[in-house]
């Protein structure tokens, strides 16, 4: 599982700054697209310290974020997720945790890590939909052009 995962959240890391760079590069300030990447980037902050055993970190999960700070915790985020993978050996664990609203689940650290990118790509759809009925025109982050890019198939 672990280069599946490597390879996942080398892709979740990627389209992360690919989405806020074309967002950046338009100027896009729209209030509903910035703070949809930042539900997508605490969410894995959240995610993160669940799974890690850390106390919750200090983000909202519907926060109101500048594209500065985005920017930002997309890198920090999505570096700690691959350093995450790279020194873990087993993510077949069952984790007890309560939500954001205090619930208690418990689920598996493997389902809960691809769920993690399924959400983000998800929002992140949300972000591209929202870019284009502003005018703006949206970015490609399907896994299949990440693959490309990484093999060298295609330029970015």
């Amino acid at each position: 599982m672990k280069k599946y995962f490597l390879k996942l959240y080398n892709y979740n890391y990627w389209s992360n700054k690919r989405v806020l760079g074309e967002i950046q590069k338009q100027q896009v300030s729209d209030p509903k697209i910035l703070q949809l990447m930042g539900h997508v980037l605490a969410a894995q902050y959240l995610w993160l310290h669940r799974i890690k055993g850390l106390p919750a970190p200090d983000v909202k999960l519907w926060g109101d974020y500048t594209l500065e700070r985005l920017l930002h915790m997309a890198e920090d985020v999505g570096k700690q997720w691959i350093e995450f993978v790279e020194v873990t050996d087993n993510f077949d664990r069952e984790l007890t945790y309560r939500n954001y609203t205090n619930d208690p689940y418990t689920n598996n650290v493997e389902n809960i890590m691809i769920h993690l990118v399924n959400h983000s790509s998800y929002h992140r759809a949300q972000v591209a939909m929202l870019m284009r009925q502003k005018g703006f025109e949206p970015i490609n982050t399907d896994f299949i052009t990440y693959d490309r890019v990484i093999t060298g198939q295609w330029k970015e």
